[in-house]
């Protein structure tokens, strides 16, 4: 941009002093207006193009996602049927944005080696993949997170062969010496690498590409633990007992255990790129959005009726609930100035994925809760969101201004 603002001032100055010699009609005032739409030129030409109006114009949206973790981000390779917690996410950012949630994502596999570079180079819009926020990462990579959507914690699955439970008193304390798969890039090896040593306890860290790896090696022997997000091990032992691949030298079927302790606080969140504020925004009000629906009583079912009602006028002439029908109607200053998110934009998210209860429900129960009654009411959960204290999220309050009031625990 000072490239091209010295140029348009030199030439400028320029016309100004061969006006002056020639007696032409161009006045002071001329050569201010012509330095003003110059420098607003050279202003316009650094300014990046909002990744929200990229995707409108292409008319789809590249999510980063996992394809190896049930619960969060599944592909079933004999349905091609996509399942989980993040893909309700990226549907749910799409649809707020005028697209098609069914036709209108394009899901690219993102590893834990390579999701960043993913991101910064334009390969995907979005990271919603089991992404671990952290203070290095919002520092250090060309990445800005965009809340949480999932307050995880590490765990480690281990091969009762290897180490059975109950010699281990079913802590990673008793695996002393094993060989324990790990992603390469993710902050479950720093994790790992630092509870064991605190703890002078002996391991080898086996260094997976990703989740699939990890377990192939983890059947095959190679791996006597795998580490990664809790989630992720309960949804694999689940698996794993289901399917009955694990078996010793002889074919007899091996327990798998999962060892008591937490090594890590895992908070998940989507990732935009820096300096990307307007679609940053979308994407973390849809999140919030969910979660504010489930606590209103607004379900995918009865948005449009709860939308009529709450914006109806009471006796008094005033709005009925003023909160729920801004949330319902208004776009709230989303969007950029080429594409506002439409006023109906949650109505659209919660369509295409319900709200937070039902995506959770979706993604880790039997499908059947109503979305209004609780936690407690989920049933044939994989994993039970009832009683869990580190299930942290921000309540937002519409009933003025967009913002955060406090932090909510079950």
């Amino acid at each position: 941009m000072r490239s091209l603002l010295a140029t348009t001032m030199m030439l400028l100055m320029m016309t100004a002093a061969l006006a002056g010699c020639a007696g032409s009609d161009v006045t002071q005032d001329d050569v201010e207006t012509a330095r003003d739409e110059g420098y607003a030129m050279g202003v316009a030409d650094t300014t990046p193009v909002s990744t929200l109006d990229t995707i409108v114009e292409r008319g789809s949206m590249k999510c980063g996602v996992k394809e190896s973790q049930y619960g969060m981000g599944y592909l079933d390779a004999t349905t091609g049927v996509r399942s989980g917690l993040d893909i309700a996410y990226c549907r749910a950012v799409a649809a707020a944005i005028g697209l098609n949630p069914d036709t209108g994502v394009e899901y690219i596999p993102a590893s834990g080696s390579d999701r960043f570079d993913k991101l910064s180079s334009g390969t995907i819009d979005v990271l919603i993949r089991t992404t671990t926020w952290t203070t290095s990462r919002d520092a250090d990579l060309n990445a800005d997170f965009a809340g949480m959507n999932f307050f995880d914690g590490q765990g480690i699955l281990v091969r009762g062969d290897a180490f059975p439970a109950d010699a281990a008193g079913n802590s990673a304390s008793g695996l002393d010496g094993a060989n324990i798969c790990v992603g390469v890039g993710t902050t479950t090896e720093g994790n790992m690498v630092d509870w064991f040593s605190s703890r002078n306890i002996g391991f080898e860290s086996i260094g997976t590409a990703d989740a699939a790896e990890a377990t192939d090696k983890l059947i095959s022997g190679e791996c006597d633990a795998f580490t990664g997000d809790m989630s992720a091990m309960v949804a694999k032992k689940w698996a794993l007992d289901n399917d009955g691949s694990v078996v010793d030298a002889d074919g007899n079927a091996v327990e798998v255990w999962i060892a008591s302790e937490l090594l890590s606080k895992e908070p998940l969140g989507a990732a935009t790129r820096d300096g990307d504020s307007d679609f940053k925004d979308v994407v973390a009000w849809v999140w919030y959005g969910m979660i504010t629906a489930e606590e209103m009583g607004v379900t995918a079912a009865n948005a449009a009726d709860m939308a009529a009602s709450s914006c109806a006028l009471n006796e008094g002439g005033s709005t009925t609930d003023p909160g729920m029908c801004r949330l319902l109607t208004s776009d709230l200053g989303l969007g950029t100035t080429d594409n506002p998110v439409a006023g109906t934009w949650m109505q659209a998210v919660l369509a295409a994925s319900g709200n937070y209860g039902e995506a959770y429900d979706d993604a880790f129960c039997d499908g059947s809760y109503d979305g209004v009654s609780g936690s407690d009411a989920m049933t044939g959960c994989l994993i039970s969101r009832s009683g869990t204290a580190t299930l942290s999220f921000q309540r937002v309050d519409f009933s003025s201004h967009l913002q955060c009031v406090n932090q909510v625990t079950e």
